[in-house]
């Protein structure tokens, strides 16, 4: 088991990396391993580098500290890399990772190989702030951590519906609620709760889905054009996914949206009967046996008619 403390002990300077257009367990897991360095190790200059979020993560502690752009010839004594399960997840900031002294993977996805020097991958984890939580342990818990550990494991848990949510992830909610934690508000404003447009996105999705293969497999897509006609970049299509996987019936969800032409970003849920991840990463993606992504090259039909093909295969 890696061992946090001993993992700062002499270091000056870290960066905490996290993935491309990240999520909730992302930016949470991230914002609690900031939190801690500046809690308890106050002399390392400490630094989170992540793309642009959608605003309601800004009410986690030290959120509005993350860095959006690339420092120049930085070189840090140590790069944390979170909830990514391959480098080229950290985007442009992979640089800090490359010319870090040391490296240190956590990360809960079944696809990570173990990139960094030294790693912790567990992915029966229902989070990578489920980890986190683990290696800070109760007693080191502030209600600063304990929001963003609990931010974190809400959005990959399904607000804890999904399988993944075990007897563990349970007994490590009730540590983080004995902090004086507002849970219901952490859930209701980074998860629940949408904009107009937002809701305006969604409703256009589920109207113009499609099932396919005796109704086992819905999909829904949103294009460019759609993102401009509404005035909402990728980060506002957060939940399409799973709500198309709650459609009666089907097994695998399957939400696709355009990055640029022929190229579209895929995410695909699974309600227990095909694993995802074997299909992501047969495409170039990866993720969990229920999750996963990847992105894919062609037209929104050929991408959808290769889908379908692993996807039947399974069933």
């Amino acid at each position: 088991m890696l061992n946090l403390r001993e993992s700062l002990q002499g270091v000056k300077t870290a960066a905490i990396l996290g993935h491309i257009r990240p999520d909730g367990d992302c930016i949470g897991s991230c914002l609690a391993l900031y939190n801690y360095i500046e809690t308890y190790f106050p002399e390392i200059q400490a630094k989170v580098y992540l793309q642009d979020f959608m605003p309601e993560f800004l009410m986690l502690t030290n959120a509005d500290k993350i860095q959006h752009d690339i420092d120049e010839d930085v070189v840090y004594d140590v790069c944390f890399s979170l909830d990514s399960a391959d480098k080229e997840r950290h985007g442009e900031y992979v640089k800090y990772f490359d010319t870090a002294k040391k490296t240190i993977g956590i990360d809960h996805h079944i696809s990570n190989q173990g990139f960094a020097e030294e790693h912790l991958i567990i992915p029966d984890a229902s989070a990578t702030a489920e980890i986190i939580y683990e290696l800070i342990g109760k007693e080191q818990l502030t209600k600063e951590i304990a929001e963003c550990i609990y931010l974190g494991m809400a959005h990959d848990t399904g607000v804890f519906q999904y399988s993944n949510a075990s007897p563990k992830t349970f007994r490590a909610v009730a540590d983080l609620l004995e902090t004086g934690i507002d849970a219901s508000r952490i859930v209701d404003e980074t998860f629940y709760q949408k904009s107009y447009v937002q809701n305006q996105v969604l409703g256009k999705t589920l109207k113009e889905s499609v099932l396919h293969l005796d109704g086992k497999v819905i999909s829904g897509v949103v294009t460019m054009k759609d993102m401009e006609h509404y005035g909402v970049t990728p980060k506002a299509l957060d939940g399409i996914v799973s709500q198309l996987r709650y459609t009666r019936g089907v097994e695998v969800a399957v939400f696709v949206y355009e990055l640029a032409e022929n190229c579209y970003k895929v995410s695909l849920r699974s309600n227990g009967k095909v694993n995802v991840s074997s299909i992501a990463g047969s495409l170039g993606g990866g993720g969990h046996v229920k999750a996963a992504g990847c992105e894919v090259s062609g037209t929104y039909e050929e991408i959808v008619e290769k889908l379908l093909k692993l996807i039947s295969e399974q069933l």
